[in-house]
């Protein structure tokens, strides 16, 4: 079995977490690090977009400012998330290790099942929906990402529970998500563009429909018993050893670096 990292890191803002998990896929592509699991969380709230999304379009910079939400944009593609009261995760892991597809689809699932049983430790009946056959890309309705469905989603009664997304620079792949505690959607609708009223309201209906979070499900869990179930059902269902492990030295000031050059900065967020 491959000997993995487990890291937790504290709260941190948007543009120093953003910038750790680069930090930290660029320590492993150099071989200076092992394949690293990640948990952390947000303070203060931020609005990650996706990499491809356009800022000025999509979102409503005053809004996000008045709330005191950062907005910071991902390496890796899909829509717009609020990460609030949540815990996310990050997998970081190159290719030639061959624990996961070279299929980004197939992936997914590899990554949402070892999600699963970390849940199911928790008695949570999470499920994995599988992608369905004849479908072509996923759609959406909105900007954000808990309306946009996607390949072999985490969901738990019928609602998605994780949203995630991945990508794949130079041999490494890095996939992060984000499992919340609670969601507000009409917090989250008025941080988007909408032309009237109208389509806000009905895209905050359509989320709030289709996307839960594990309160408002029944589950009152603490954050570090989520933590250790979900490492164990990952380390299971992907077949690893892990040991509990800090940031490096390097990983600390290539992010600290990261932060200030790139993901607080307007060049890097409004880039689309």
């Amino acid at each position: 079995m491959e000997n993995w990292r487990l890291i937790k890191t504290e709260a941190n803002d948007g543009y120093y977490n953003m910038a750790i998990d680069e930090a930290i896929m660029k320590c492993h592509q150099d071989k200076k690090v092992p394949p690293t699991v990640r948990f952390y969380s947000w303070n203060p709230p931020a609005l990650s977009l996706g990499y491809f999304q356009k800022l000025e379009k999509e979102v409503n910079q005053e809004a996000c400012q008045n709330a005191g939400i950062d907005i910071v944009r991902r390496l890796t593609g899909g829509r717009a998330i609020l990460h609030d009261k949540e815990l996310t995760y990050s997998i970081t892991i190159r290719e030639d290790y061959n624990l996961l597809s070279n299929s980004i689809v197939k992936s997914y699932k590899e990554i949402s099942q070892g999600l699963v049983a970390g849940l199911n430790l928790l008695k949570i009946p999470a499920e994995l929906k599988p992608m369905e056959r004849g479908k072509k890309s996923p759609k959406g309705n909105s900007a954000a990402c808990f309306d946009a469905p996607s390949w072999y989603e985490v969901i738990l009664k019928d609602k998605k529970l994780i949203g995630s997304a991945q990508t794949r620079k130079k041999g490494t792949i890095l996939q992060h998500g984000s499992l919340p505690f609670e969601i507000d959607p009409k917090k989250t609708f008025e941080l988007f563009n909408y032309k009237d009223k109208k389509k806000r309201k009905k895209a905050r209906r359509i989320f709030a429909a289709k996307s839960t979070a594990l309160k408002s499900a029944g589950y009152d869990v603490k954050k570090n018993k989520l933590e250790q179930a979900l490492i164990d059902g990952l380390a299971k269902s992907l077949g690893f050893n892990y040991s509990y492990e800090k940031l490096t030295p390097e990983e600390i000031n290539l992010a600290k670096k990261l932060r200030e050059e790139k993901y607080s900065n307007n060049h890097w967020n409004k880039k689309r």
